[in-house]
């Protein structure tokens, strides 16, 4: 994945040109999707769409939901299309019922992709959560961002891609969010997993609490760099 274009604080990403990173991959091996039917590339043309990697769990994810929730409420009616891509980390987090559980409590109405099988993740070649993908309404990956942080860079990126589609309503205003509720969206369960017990602190190969899924990596916490503090990733590692 190439590197993020640089923007400047306080400029707007009409100025900036964003590369085209590869075509929007397919997410034909979701095993099941809620809140809507299966969504495929060639469907999604003429639409901007965010692709949102996720595990109901991930505190990171959770600070961001408030700011997806609010993109996808704004933005729906100006041509975007957010869908969020459910990749479990642990080994109960494969569980269908409490994953639409997580979706009907915590307020997510956009299409969200089960991709228990890890196969949507392999076809963005994806590391993290969360991570977030743009598309422009030609089905071009536009921009990517690993982690917590740049939500102003990340609306700026939709307001750039639903003007080049021709939308003439999304504006440059962006959204306020109260992001010290995002944590507060986890109350409905009782959330006992590495990730939340270690905080931010880095912690290595990590598995699930039934031991590590077969074929799949171990995962440990980076912090992201930049000028964001206190926010991080979780990124797929091998194990020892």
């Amino acid at each position: 994945m190439k590197p993020h274009w640089p923007v400047l604080a306080g400029l707007h990403t009409a100025s900036v040109q964003l590369p085209v990173e590869g075509e929007l991959p397919s997410f034909g091996g979701a095993t099941r999707w809620l809140n809507s039917p299966p969504l495929t590339p060639a469907g999604l043309r003429g639409r901007v769409v965010l692709v949102g990697f996720w595990t109901y769990t991930c505190i990171n994810w959770l600070r961001q939901l408030p700011y997806l929730r609010a993109w996808a409420g704004k933005y729906s009616g100006q041509g975007l299309v957010v869908v969020g891509v459910h990749t479990p980390e642990f080994a109960f987090e494969h569980n269908v019922d409490d994953v639409s559980r997580a979706v009907r409590e915590m307020r997510i109405d956009y299409p969200v992709a089960i991709d228990n099988v890890y196969a949507v993740w392999s076809a963005f070649d994806n590391h993290y959560w969360p991570a977030i993908y743009f598309a422009d309404a030609g089905g071009l990956i536009r921009h990517h961002h690993f982690g917590e942080g740049e939500y102003r860079q990340s609306e700026m990126v939709i307001q750039q891609l639903l003007a080049e589609a021709g939308s003439d309503g999304a504006g440059h205003e962006l959204v306020s969010v109260d992001a010290s509720g995002a944590e507060a969206a986890a109350d409905w369960a009782t959330l006992r997993s590495p990730e939340n017990y270690t905080g931010h602190e880095r912690t290595e190969n990590f598995a699930s609490p039934g031991g590590a899924v077969p074929g799949k990596p171990r995962r440990s916490r980076h912090s992201i760099t930049g000028p964001f503090p206190g926010t991080g990733r979780w990124r797929n590692r091998p194990p020892p």
